[in-house]
């Protein structure tokens, strides 16, 4: 069977193959309703999960798909390529493998990178009690990067600013300011929101019922939109001299990056969903991956994350404009070529048995 076969045209057709794929490999399932959204023709949203290997199993590997929504098409076609593959027959003695689908059915479902609260849940695990991270480039550029009016006019004024302030803070600081988080600006992009999501909510309850007796961690989390076609960069998210990126290291090699040490195509983001778990179970050994697979150019992929948010805040889906832009965010996020779901599907498959191997070891 060829990579594509495991790959779904929408959210309904990902979750109906993930489904079928986890039972005909024998595992448990559980699913997450989201009481707060529903699909674009009215259909339920949730998040399945599936779990193969030991009830107690003290080692266990967690692979999560659509944190970011859209991206979900990856995610959920390297998913079901596992199960087809028979991964679960590999688990070693004492290991389970536990497969999250689509932990932001909304974004998934109605192409968006966003959960139905326009937030952002790969920046959404920080501590809303306390003082929230600071991003005075966004504060600056906020009716830049996301104008009120989206027409040619003035998109050419906001490349002109844009093209400014990269000019005295560099490129560097352009991509930060636009994608590291930001918590003031509701209708903005990258909001990292005001309190916890359900998706946030629910990703930890699941972490608590299958890995929060368990004594080491793994978690490979999907995502697209930076980098090569089809290049699957290892991004870690551990502290530079931690325990956690050294094990990375091994596991996964020398190639692996990291926005903290300046070597990855991603800014340097505040309130993720690997660094939010390992926080939140600090008792468990935690090795976090980011598998980012390259789709089109960053400047493509941004325009198109501006364009939904725009189309969202004040245009109509359907709409010539409002279809035009939905093509323009699933391609941003979707390579849907048969050359791009067989690197996704090696390389996921590679990273998941070097985690195995690693917990194993």
């Amino acid at each position: 069977m060829s990579a594509s076969a495991h790959f779904s045209a929408d959210y309904r057709e990902g979750r109906s193959k993930f489904r079928d794929a986890s039972a005909r490999a024998g595992a448990e399932l559980t699913t997450y309703v989201n009481p707060n959204s529903k699909g674009p023709s009215g259909e339920e949203l949730a998040t399945d999960v599936a779990r193969l290997g030991p009830a107690e199993a003290s080692r266990v590997l967690l692979t999560i798909s659509g944190t970011h929504g859209v991206e979900g098409f990856c995610g959920s076609g390297a998913q079901v390529g596992s199960f087809a593959a028979g991964l679960g027959r590999e688990l070693p003695a004492d290991t389970a493998l536990v497969a999250v689908h689509a932990i932001n059915p909304h974004g998934f479902a109605w192409l968006r990178r966003v959960t139905e609260d326009n937030v952002d849940l790969n920046r959404n695990f920080v501590d809303h009690g306390g003082a929230l991270p600071l991003n005075p480039g966004y504060d600056e550029l906020a009716e830049t990067i996301c104008p009120r009016e989206w027409n040619d006019a003035a998109l050419r004024a906001a490349k002109t600013r844009l093209e400014a302030y990269a000019k005295v803070h560099g490129v560097a600081a352009l991509q930060f300011a636009i994608t590291g988080g930001q918590y003031k600006h509701g209708d903005g992009v990258f909001y990292g929101g005001t309190a916890p999501v359900w998706s946030r909510r629910t990703m930890l309850e699941i972490v608590a019922k299958h890995a929060a007796r368990a004594r080491r961690l793994a978690i490979i989390d999907f995502h697209t939109g930076l980098g090569p076609w089809g290049y699957g960069e290892p991004i870690v998210t551990h502290a530079p001299d931690s325990r956690g990126i050294a094990r990375a290291r091994q596991w996964y090699g020398e190639r692996i990056t990291s926005p903290r040490l300046g070597n990855s195509a991603s800014a340097d983001v505040r309130g993720d969903i690997l660094t939010g778990v390992e926080e939140r179970y600090g008792g468990i050994e935690v090795t976090g991956l980011a598998l980012e697979y390259g789709t089109l150019s960053l400047q493509e992929v941004l325009d198109a994350v501006r364009a939904d948010n725009w189309l969202h805040a004040h245009g109509t889906l359907e709409s010539v404009k409002g279809r035009e832009i939905k093509r323009m965010i699933r391609d941003a996020f979707y390579g849907d070529k048969p050359d791009w779901k067989e690197m996704i599907l090696e390389q996921a498959l590679a990273a998941e048995r070097q985690a195995l191997r690693g917990l194993a070891a």
